[in-house]
């Protein structure tokens, strides 16, 4: 296991305060606040911590509330709201300074046979054949050092490769607005599957707001044509899987309006599994001019 990788590990294991109260801590991350995704797993890991290991995460829905501060640290409280034959309900609050930051509510759910289809995977490239991030990112002679320094230290613990150039790596010009990205944890997990699902949930708002972003021709905040953050974020987990593995996140845009853009995905695992759905809706604005 890379030394980045444990690193992210250990920023994800909360520390109990209480029976239903965690404390968590943040890092640097690309923007000067708390990186979502970052929140959003933690919130994760609260709540699981609070249901039994046989009941697997199988939904999340998150609203985005405050900016975090990444000086502080994050405490979160949970809610057991139901405890049934089947399904745990768990409401978590992110606490920041006295107030919310971060909301989310997830559903777990004991293993049971059923009907079973899926959409079938896109095609895409093999990961293997694509170039690395800092492969990539050091060929972008536009961007500022430190921005690319940034990148590159925020997805240390995370092999994330473009299947096509990414929004701040050719821009001007509209494209269609899909985005592929292959991912993976730099390092070998193990076996407990909420680690898996809390990893997954941590790369999901990484890139999935690229595809507004593409089809307006906007390279984001790295070159500084739009401004932008996390408003609120979906999850639906429906097949096992491993973050350790290759997975394919297949992202579009399907709207973006009054400031704010909306991003969908299915991700899959390399032989093809329909893993996870996700829905983002983000503020996308573009800088006014004076």
């Amino acid at each position: 296991m890379s030394q980045a990788l444990q690193s992210l590990l250990d920023l994800l294991d909360l520390e109990q305060i209480e029976e239903n109260i965690f404390r968590g801590r943040s890092r640097s991350a690309v923007v000067p606040r708390v990186f979502g995704g970052q929140v959003a797993a933690q919130a994760l890991v609260a709540a699981g911590r609070t249901v039994p290991s046989d009941r697997l995460a199988h939904s999340l829905h998150a609203y985005f509330l405050r900016m975090g501060d990444p000086g502080a640290p994050i405490v979160y409280n949970v809610d057991r709201i139901r405890d049934g034959a089947s399904f745990t309900t768990r409401r978590v609050v992110a606490v920041q300074h006295g107030k919310p930051i971060f909301g989310l509510s997830a559903s777990f759910q004991t293993y049971e046979d059923g009907l079973d289809h899926q959409a079938p995977m896109p095609a895409a490239p093999d990961p293997a054949t694509l170039p690395t991030s800092q492969e990539r990112l050091r060929g972008y002679d536009h961007l500022d050092a430190d921005v690319v320094e940034r990148f590159l230290e925020a997805r240390e613990a995370i092999d994330l490769r473009y299947v096509d150039e990414p929004p701040y790596g050719k821009f001007g010009e509209p494209r269609e607005p899909h985005s592929q990205v292959w991912f993976r944890t730099n390092g070998k997990l193990d076996d407990d599957p909420l680690l898996h699902v809390v990893l997954a949930t941590y790369v999901s708002d990484m890139t999935l707001l690229d595809s507004v972003l593409l089809a307006h021709g906007r390279g984001g905040w790295a070159v500084g044509d739009v401004v932008g953050a996390s408003l609120d974020h979906a999850m639906w987990f429906h097949r096992p899987f491993r973050a350790d593995e290759w997975l394919l996140y297949d992202q579009e845009s399907p709207s973006a309006y009054g400031g704010r853009g909306l991003g969908q995905a299915r991700i899959y695992t390399q032989d093809g599994r329909l893993a996870i759905s996700v829905i983002q809706e983000g503020v996308v604005r573009v800088p006014r001019q004076h």
